[in-house]
């Protein structure tokens, strides 16, 4: 239950506070997603890391998540990544550990998934131009 309670709070803040705001700051990552009913452009300010022509992040919700339901119904994704946008296909790795793989993250996003989140999910996105 307080998993939950906070689960909703934080999802709340993140949507109507923080969400709003790093979207517009010109170099924010973002994760770029079709909206699974309304097929309208859905960006999510995150943190990762590209590795040559990979970008990995780990999902604080899991499948949980809007954007990893979005991802499962059309992975084709774009990620804004130092103000420039790259295609992509995401592909959720159940198998990774987000918790090691939390490790190799950018440590400010990488602290906050590991404080708020509750179902970790790592995230590769192949980046195809």
């Amino acid at each position: 239950m307080a998993d939950d309670v906070r689960d909703r709070i934080t999802k709340l803040f993140q949507k109507n506070v923080a969400n709003r705001v790093t979207r517009l700051l010109p170099f924010q990552t973002l994760l770029e997603t079709k909206g699974r009913k309304s097929g309208q452009p859905r960006r999510t300010p995150l943190g990762g890391s590209r590795v040559g022509n990979e970008f990995w992040f780990v999902s604080e919700f899991g499948e949980n998540s809007q954007y990893i339901k979005n991802i499962k119904a059309d992975p084709h994704v774009r990620v804004r990544l130092n103000g420039r946008w790259h295609n992509g296909i995401a592909h959720l790795m159940p198998d990774d550990d987000p918790h090691e793989r939390l490790r190799s993250l950018p440590q400010f996003n990488s602290m906050g998934v590991r404080t708020f989140g509750t179902n970790l999910l790592t995230v590769r996105v192949d980046l195809t131009d």
